[in-house]
Formats: C-alpha cells, sequence, structure tokens
C-alpha cells in the first residue's frame, strides 16, 4: 500500500490543545499565549521564574552533507524526541521555523515528514506566529532609517559608498541580489548601490536567536554596524536610533512558539537562520527554556556537520555556555551510495561495495564531532530498499571509529521505530563525560581561527584570501572584535566550496570572497566560494505544486 504524503498524515493528526502540551512541561496555561488552538508562545515571565531549574540533557542531532538521496535530519530529530518519550523519558524538541524562500524553492516544507513530524505543519512551513515577517520588519526599519537619515541632511556623516545595511526579503529572489535604490529624482533621495539577502541571512534574525531576552535584545541590535564614515570610523544602529522601534516590532518573536508532534510531545520551533550562510540554530531562548522544563532536550542544527554543528559547538554554546552531552549523526544507506559514486537513479539496487567507498564522508563527521569532546552515535535513518548487507557495512565501518550505528525506522513507524535510537542516546547522554570544548579559543586571531575550521573540520591544505580581506580582519581585531567566533557562508553539499565534490576530499584550498562583521550578533561572517545569501528559485520551484484543492486544504507541502 503506498505511503501517505507528509502533508495527509499531517492532516490526519489526533491534535491535544496546546493548553495540555504545555501541562506536560508545568506550564501553567495562563502563560502561554495561544494562537489559535494548537500553538503559543511561552510568556517571558514564566521564562524568567524558570531560570534557576536544573538543566537537563541536550542532544544535538546533525547529520552528513546532505545529498540529493535525502538524510532525514529534521525527522530523526522529531522521531527521537517521539522514541524517548515512548521509553519513559521527558523529552521535548527544539527546531527552527521554516523560511518561506526555500519552502517555495526547492524543500516543500521543514518539519519532519512521514510519521515523525511537528503539526502542524501547514502553519509551520507558511506564516507560522508571525516570527519572520517581524524580523523582516524590523531589519526594513532600519534599512529605512539608514536612507531617511542621509536625505534629511546626514549628521553622521554616513559615506553612502560605505553603507553596509542591506535589505531583506524572506523569499529566494535572485534579481534583488544587487539593485540601485532612491532612483527617480531629489525627492527619492541619493541614488546608491544597494542590494537584498533573505530574511534567514539576518543579522537580527541572529541576534533573535543569540539573546536571553528583551534588554540583551535591544543592546545587540543597537551594536550592529550598518555603514562606515569617510574616515572609515563605523555608524550604529543606536546612531540612527533604530534599536528602540526594532525592539518593539521584535517583542511578540521574541517569545519561544511551543507546538506538538504528531504523538502530541512538546516541540519549541523557534528562529530559523540558514547553516550554510547563518549560523544555523534554533534560539538560544528556546533551548534553554526547554532545558529548564524537561529532562532531555533533542535539538538541530542545518545542513551537514561541518555547518551546522560546527557553528552549533563554536557559535551557540560558547556564547549561551550550553554542552551537548552526546550528539546524534544522521546518516543513510543511499547517500553513503551516491558519495560512492552511484547516481540517484540507482540507489534502489544493492550495492555494498558502492555503501563501503561513500563511508569516509560519515567517517569525517564523525571525527570532526568527537573533536569537541562529545560522544556520538549514528542514527542510520531507514529506506524501504536498504538491504541488511549495506546496513552491516555501515555499522561494521563505524565501529571502526569507536561508534555505533542504529538503524532507525521513525519515518514509518514513527516513535516506536526510533525505541533502540532513543535508548541508546539517553544512556550516553546520562553518561556525559562533561569534555565538550570548541575547537578554537577566542583569543585566537580572527585568520587563524578560519584556517582552523578549514584545516580541522574540512580538512583544507589552506585558506585562499587576499591582502585585502586579510587587513580587513585585522583592522576589526584592532577595534576589539578579534574575540568574535567565525561564522562560515559555505556550500552544504561538500567539504569543500565546489558543491560536487562529494566523499571526503582532499588537497584543495578554501577561498575566501568577502567577510562581513555582525557586531550585534558577535561573529564574523566568512563567504566562501560561490554561496549566496540571496538563494535563486530551481528551474522548477516547489511553489508550482502549492496549491489548495476543491475544500480549500493546502496541497503539495511535504
Amino acid at each position: 500500500m503506498a505511503m501517505k504524503s507528509d502533508i495527509q498524515i499531517a492532516r490526519e493528526a489526533s491534535k491535544k490543545p496546546i493548553q495540555e502540551i504545555g501541562e506536560k512541561l508545568g506550564i501553567p496555561s495562563d502563560e502561554l499565549l495561544p494562537y489559535g488552538h494548537d500553538k503559543a508562545k511561552v510568556s517571558q515571565k514564566f521564562i524568567n521564574q524558570i531560570r534557576g531549574n536544573k538543566d537537563g540533557k541536550l542532544i544535538l542531532v546533525t547529520s552528513i552533507n546532505p545529498t540529493p538521496a535525502g538524510e532525514g535530519k529534521s525527522t530523526t530529530t522529531v522521531g527521537l524526541v517521539d522514541g524517548l518519550n515512548r521509553i519513559g523519558k521527558k523529552a521535548a524538541v527544539c527546531i527552527r521555523e521554516a523560511s518561506l524562500g526555500p519552502n517555495f524553492g526547492m524543500k516543500g516544507g521543514a518539519a519532519g515528514g512521514g510519521y515523525a513530524q511537528v503539526v502542524p505543519m501547514d502553519d509551520m512551513n507558511l506564516h507560522f506566529t508571525g516570527d519572520f515577517h517581524a524580523i523582516t520588519s524590523a531589519h526594513n526599519l532600519l534599512a529605512a532609517m539608514i536612507d531617511n537619515h542621509i536625505y534629511w541632511g546626514n549628521s553622521l556623516e554616513i559615506d553612502t559608498r560605505r553603507v553596509t545595511w542591506r535589505r531583506v526579503i524572506d523569499m529566494n529572489d535572485r534579481a534583488l541580489r544587487q539593485i540601485t535604490a532612491s532612483l527617480g529624482g531629489v525627492s527619492n533621495g541619493f541614488p546608491r548601490e544597494a542590494g537584498f539577502d533573505i530574511t534567514v541571512a539576518s543579522e537580527v534574525m541572529a541576534i533573535l536567536c543569540l539573546a536571553n531576552d528583551l534588554k540583551d535584545l535591544q543592546e545587540r541590535l543597537g551594536a550592529m554596524i550598518v555603514a562606515y564614515r569617510r574616515d572609515k570610523s563605523p555608524v550604529y544602529a543606536r546612531d540612527i536610533k533604530a534599536d528602540g522601534a526594532m525592539t518593539v516590532l521584535l517583542k511578540d518573536a521574541m517569545q519561544p512558539n511551543l507546538v506538538q508532534t504528531l504523538e502530541n510531545n512538546p516541540a519549541f520551533v523557534h528562529g530559523g537562520p540558514f547553516a550554510n550562510i547563518a549560523h544555523g540554530c534554533n534560539s538560544v531562548i528556546a533551548t534553554t527554556t526547554a532545558l529548564k522544563l524537561a529532562d532531555y532536550v533533542v535539538t538541530e542544527a542545518g545542513f551537514g556537520a561541518d555547518l551546522g554543528a560546527e557553528k552549533f559547538m563554536d557559535i551557540k554554546c560558547r556564547k549561551a555556555g550550553l554542552h551537548p552531552a552526546v550528539v546524534v549523526l544522521v546518516a543513510t544507506v543511499r547517500a553513503m551510495k551516491m558519495n560512492g559514486g552511484l547516481g540517484k537513479n540507482e540507489l534502489d539496487h544493492e550495492d555494498v561495495e558502492a555503501v563501503k567507498k561513500g563511508c569516509p564522508n560519515l567517517g569525517r563527521h564523525i571525527e570532526n564531532v568527537k573533536s569537541f569532546g562529545v560522544p556520538v552515535v549514528v542514527a542510520l535513518n531507514h529506506f524501504v530498499h536498504d538491504t541488511e548487507a549495506e546496513i552491516q557495512a555501515v555499522k561494521d565501518y563505524v565501529k571502526t571509529l569507536g561508534a555505533e550505528a542504529i538503524v532507525s525506522k521513525h519515518w514509518a513507524q514513527g516513535g516506536e521505530g526510533a525505541v533502540d535510537l532513543a535508548t541508546r542516546v539517553a544512556e550516553v547522554a546520562d553518561e556525559d563525560p562533561g569534555n565538550f570544548s570548541p575547537i578554537y579559543p577566542d583569543e585566537m586571531g580572527l585568520f587563524q581561527k578560519i584556517e582552523t575550521i578549514a584545516k580541522r573540520i574540512y580538512r583544507a591544505d589552506e585558506v585562499l584570501a587576499d591582502q585585502k580581506i586579510r587587513n580587513q580582519l585585522k583592522e576589526w581585531e584592532e577595534q576589539g572584535y578579534g574575540n568574535l567566533p567565525i561564522c562560515m557562508a559555505k556550500t552544504q553539499y561538500s567539504f569543500t566550496t565546489d558543491p560536487n565534490r562529494r566523499g571526503a576530499p582532499t588537497g584543495f584550498g578554501v577561498p575566501v570572497r568577502e567577510v562581513r562583521l555582525s557586531a550585534g550578533a558577535g561573529f564574523v561572517v566568512v563567504i566562501c566560494g560561490e554561496i549566496m545569501t540571496m538563494p535563486g528559485l530551481p528551474s522548477v520551484p516547489s511553489a508550482v505544486n502549492i496549491k489548495l484543492d476543491a475544500n480549500g486544504d493546502i496541497e503539495g507541502l511535504s
């Protein structure tokens, strides 16, 4: 019998009122701010009240480099939480909100899949509680106030050639990457080059996901550098006097969203920076709140461990004082075959040799995660065409690296299919040795930090950066920003900057095209290769299949 689509399964879910989900975590109903019957925000007042609670165990889910075969990281994250609750653990999930750009572009949705989903799936993949719209509005308010300041006399002496604050929109739109603004005459201002990024690449998004409360949020917003004067001295958002109004726009967005899995377990869905162009983790406030309420909190980091997990460890954990007790690394037999040289149309037939050839990609990720001092469990996300011989080949390989691979069937069976994985992950988390450490210290130079990531995580021979970029990094160090961590913007499909180089390549350099200082968020963005902070739509976007049926229900989300 054919498997139902994700949206069919989600639509048939037996959801509980959100107050009942809150009760599972001890959240009083009057501390939930409902958005309909099945989603709510958790009040800042309640969050402040539980800050003294003991923390639960933090479990990070990451994956190998994504392939067209699909890995199922979000699905595994949700399935693991359902599995933990099945074995009697008090567990909650923390994931990111979905961006409209990729939903209408490549992905079609981002709430898990099969019988391991977060619901309401259609709301989550569309406007949800409006957080992304608030972030977009706050970001663009600042952009408008910068141009308005210049128009009305420019008392801050902003050099219009050095306005660094771009605009954002939550959509993939390559036509907006580079624009000329303020055309049309004197009344429209001073023409200058500008451009758009996607909302999830906004520094405002990063700040919302790293701030502890509204006071911290406003301070970070005010510290954002938006332009430079002719003498190259920085102009901050607080100089434009935009930080207060931006905070007002973000007041509700700052509060974490509570929803539920298909099995009615608590799910915090909040924030959504991409991992290939931003830091790729859900909000600190959602994660830390969940840790005060649950014994086990499962969160994910975007894309492969070379991007999302590295940033989770080196940025989020460093800034929030967190540490993962165990990392779950998601892989599939199908992805091993693709890394071993097979095409997408060749994956349904047994090929143990291709699996073995592809395993080094998995192996490198295992070694990288272990280098942070954290134990690793491999979740082998099961597909129907996987054979016992292929599965065993992966298990045998993982064992040689001192780790364990466990088959999980959560996509087809929900939490019941993840019981073995959940049992082992809980055991490892409970044995947490507490050896976690980022891979570079704060005091290391900025370029040396970039080299450390490139050489230790990607296994590159060198970082290729011209003197202008090196001088810019030195200048930021002299201005007091040398202790900031690095946020690498790089293709997710490979350890290199070439998306077509799968496996575990060696003998390559990492070209750095541009560096951006996110002074409010507190990191330096390093743009590598051809990566774009405003994606484009594919030749056939998912949007062409998304529509309403005769009953007014949404079709095409997945």
